[in-house]
């Protein structure tokens, strides 16, 4: 999508302008260092996005999406020394190359400035903004604790599961659509109706990426499929497939799970084969297609002329609708 390209260039370019050249260098490196990794930045783009389409000013949007992006980014620091990962987007993780103490104090810090930028949004938004912003940054601290917690449960339920996707990964880029859209001056109800459009196309978006990890092109996605299934990632193909052994008392999935592994690769073929089975991929793909529909539906109830929804539609395709 050539906007999104041209929204990301517009934030790429505020950010690097906005790095932290400040002392003491050993807190502020840290947070440069990790936010060059890169990656799509749609958590801001869609903050852009939403004032763009609503023919708002550019330059009004950057300073929260810019605080949408550093809190992603504070939530990814702490998110990799709680499961002690070694790498993120194949570079070495912050506290892996700093020091644990550092990461944690240059993750606090990066929060602090977000709020900082959130802060400059136009003063009569300033109370509605931080409340948005406040609710989000909770629920993604309640939606890191369920997946903590799932880690150490033998059974999930499907509701569990989607609940925890909204906090832990939808909020956040909900959040940033009503945001924006509200920076330029769109009605409430509309800013509402992007906000609930934005929560289902995001936990359709995770949904797909548990799809991916099983049955996407390894050169597309970037690494090879199965590692969910390796590490009894409690993903909502998974959660399927154990509810159906249940049904059918058959318990050949929970001996594949409790088995230790000795040869990945098998382990992954023999999964997949159940799930094939068992019919769960289908299952699964008509949940992603239902939220879908849930999305568009909200998306039909705003005032967007035609041209503008059919931005969002597209956006569908090209978080959801994808082979990477």
């Amino acid at each position: 999508m050539h906007i999104l390209s041209h929204l990301r260039k517009v934030f790429s370019d505020y950010l690097e302008a906005n790095q932290f050249n400040k002392a003491p260098e050993e807190l502020y490196e840290p947070n440069n260092y990790f936010l060059s990794m890169g990656g799509k930045r749609m958590r801001p783009v869609l903050v852009l996005l939403a004032t763009h389409l609503y023919k708002g000013k550019l330059e009004d949007a950057l300073p929260a999406a810019l605080a949408i992006e550093y809190f992603h980014n504070f939530s990814l620091i702490h998110d990799d020394m709680m499961d002690a990962a070694p790498l993120r987007r194949g570079q070495v993780t912050v506290h892996e190359k700093y020091g644990m103490n550092t990461a944690i104090l240059s993750g606090d810090a990066l929060l602090v400035y977000a709020y900082k930028y959130l802060s400059m949004v136009p003063a009569h938004l300033l109370s509605e903004v931080l409340q948005i912003f406040n609710e989000t940054a909770i629920e993604v601290c309640e939606g890191q604790q369920l997946d903590m917690n799932f880690e150490k449960r033998d059974r999930v339920s499907e509701a569990e599961y989607l609940w925890m996707i909204r906090q832990k990964t939808s909020v956040v880029l909900a959040a940033g659509l009503k945001i924006g859209a509200l920076i330029a001056g769109a009605g409430k109800e509309d800013a509402e109706a992007l906000y609930q459009y934005a929560l289902n196309l995001g936990i359709a978006f995770q949904i797909q990426d548990d799809i991916l990890d099983c049955y996407g092109n390894a050169e597309l996605v970037g690494k090879q499929p199965g590692g969910d299934i390796i590490q009894n990632k409690k993903t909502l193909l998974l959660i399927k497939a154990i509810e159906k052994g249940i049904q059918n008392n058959d318990n050949r999935l929970q001996q594949l799970i409790q088995t230790p592994v000795t040869d990945k690769q098998e382990k992954v073929s023999a999964v997949i084969s159940l799930y094939e089975e068992w019919n769960i991929r289908t299952e699964v793909e008509m949940k992603r297609n239902a939220l879908i529909d849930e999305a568009l539906s909200h998306l039909e109830t705003t005032t967007l002329p035609e041209e503008q929804k059919a931005v969002l539609r597209n956006l569908v395709d090209y978080l959801v609708v994808r082979e990477f």
